[in-house]
């Protein structure tokens, strides 16, 4: 079996997007290139990329080498949210084995969204809220809102125009997604990844200087809630797009926060957006929602820092092992 997770930089969404002409994509052509002239050839392919990829060169050029080849092979659009797991992290998969016989499931030039064993109606149905989680957590996400018309618990209390800002950059569609999410039973809540809190937990609270500059910008969840945006490599050392902030003084309305802040001087708005007492997820639970088990650990030499970078890049465990299932089976 050939595992491949080539560089993502040439087809991610908001790089240069140089595909083939990207000099990172060399390794990956290399191997497209040697695997039809090999004497054996491997019986399983699995590979995994950021969304794009299935729009790119690259993917239509291992397409093609699979196909030469004789493999049957298998698309996939996957986030750990089809598993009932509450962190956004959309993924292009694809599966391939080297037999006579097709998946059973096999549908040639559809790109699946959720596994074979899963509700067929959902199969080919896009996964918006995914999709928008995504892109929102790549500018900027935000779960704050000022309008009185819109209640704490995300509720629309009237009708607003489609596309209307209700502050900053936070949409009515935006809030009706993550209102959707949070009221999704079939995915668990983050309270069931968290650590305990205790007095180590202090080195996770965002600086003042944080506070003030990115409160906006912020994706901020509660324990209660079942969602929470991709985290990257960034987390932990930039704030804007790079994963959810836990508020954890969760009898605190962010509605009530936020509400005329930006007519406040700043000691006074420092004063209010410190009674959210917001955190970065620890490494430890940014590894529980990757599905890492209990005795995973990160050595002592390696900083927090590191560890949110090693995190950022990895993949999801309960993801991969389902798709190797599948594709065994």
């Amino acid at each position: 079996m050939i595992l491949m997770s080539p560089p993502c930089q040439p087809f991610t969404r908001i790089g240069l997007q140089g595909d083939v002409s990207d000099p990172r994509t060399k390794s990956f052509l290399y191997i497209l290139d040697i695997l039809p002239r090999l004497q054996k050839l491997p019986k399983y392919l699995l590979l995994e990329n950021v969304k794009g990829f299935e729009s790119s060169s690259a993917r239509n050029e291992l397409l093609r080498t699979l196909e030469t080849c004789g493999f049957k092979y298998q698309e996939f659009l996957l986030s750990p949210t089809c598993l009932g797991i509450p962190n956004s992290r959309l993924r292009y998969f694809l599966i391939a084995k080297l037999h006579q016989e097709p998946f059973s499931f096999q549908t040639p030039g559809q790109i699946l969204t959720r596994f074979p064993d899963q509700d067929p109606e959902d199969l080919f149905k896009d996964k918006v809220d995914d999709k928008l989680g995504e892109a929102i957590s790549f500018s900027s996400s935000e779960e704050k809102n000022l309008d009185p018309n819109i209640g704490p618990d995300c509720s629309s209390k009237k009708s607003l125009p489609k596309g209307s800002f209700l502050f900053k950059l936070e949409t009515v569609e935006e809030i009706e997604r993550k209102h959707r999410q949070d009221n999704d039973s079939s995915i668990q809540m983050l309270k069931d990844f968290l650590e305990e809190e205790n007095e180590e937990m202090s080195q996770y609270f965002l600086p003042p200087k944080s506070l003030l500059r990115y409160a906006f910008l912020l994706d901020i969840v509660k324990p209660t809630c079942r969602r929470s945006t991709c985290f990257t490599k960034g987390y932990g050392h930039y704030v804007e797009g790079t994963g959810s902030v836990l508020q954890t003084a969760v009898d605190v309305q962010l509605e009530s926060v936020f509400k005329h802040i930006e007519e406040l001087p700043e000691e006074e708005k420092l004063m209010k957006l410190s009674t959210l007492k917001l955190r970065y997820f620890t490494p430890r639970e940014i590894a529980n929602l990757h599905g890492f088990p209990l005795e995973f650990g990160f050595p002592d030499k390696v900083t927090i820092k590191q560890c949110y970078r090693l995190l950022g890049n990895s993949l999801n465990v309960h993801v991969v092992a389902k798709l190797i299932s599948v594709l065994l089976g």
